[in-house]
């Protein structure tokens, strides 16, 4: 029979991927809107507080191992935001276009020397809501803020990602390409080197 997990997002497609990585564990992973998990507060001021507050608030409520991630853009040219703040960039309640409009606008005028950015994306295993050794894995994606959207692929800040190695925006990649290059596939990756060592 196979394991609930809990992952700590109502998002669907994350869901899938997630679960058509641990397959072979025999875990099934259920989003945190089957159980009526309440969002909670992210009050952490780093992505790694973020998703172990995601990560406990899930496992506490719903009695199951839990999984959370946080994640976000970083641009060198303004001080590492927008960061722990990308989906909110623009306010509480922006779109995915407020918030490439607003960093567009900030990046008016500056050269592509000066637009360097990473995505982050910070994965978290709790066991339980008092785990007090969770796993906690890091993709890093290095790539540049493109002065003009491109492609229709994706979400967020992909449209303005330019993607160096593919000469293309993250946007523009196919989704197989994109999950070996991003850093929620990197992430993902190293979470489940880490449980083939915790569940064999």
């Amino acid at each position: 029979m196979k394991k609930k997990w809990v992952l700590a997002t109502g998002n669907i497609g994350k869901v899938k991927e997630m679960s058509q990585l641990l397959n072979s564990f025999a875990i099934e992973i259920l989003p945190q809107s089957h159980f009526n998990v309440s969002e909670v507060a992210e009050t952490g001021t780093t992505f790694v507080e973020n998703a172990i507050i995601k990560a406990r608030h899930a496992a506490k409520v719903t009695g199951l191992p839990a999984i959370a991630e946080d994640s976000g853009l970083e641009v060198d040219f303004l001080s590492g935001q927008p960061g722990i703040y990308s989906s909110r960039f623009a306010g509480e309640n922006a779109s995915d276009q407020d918030n490439i409009d607003l960093l567009l606008n900030k990046l008016e005028g500056v050269g592509s020397e000066h637009r360097r950015a990473r995505f982050q994306c910070v994965l978290v295993y709790m066991r339980h809501d008092l785990d007090p050794t969770p796993i906690i894995c890091q993709g890093t994606w290095e790539g540049v803020i493109s002065d003009r959207q491109q492609g229709a692929n994706g979400f967020g800040y992909d449209p303005v990602f330019w993607v160096e190695s593919d000469h293309c925006s993250s946007a523009q990649l196919s989704k197989q390409r994109k999950n070996e290059l991003s850093h929620r596939g990197q992430a993902l990756a190293q979470l489940v080197e880490r449980l083939k060592e915790q569940l064999n």
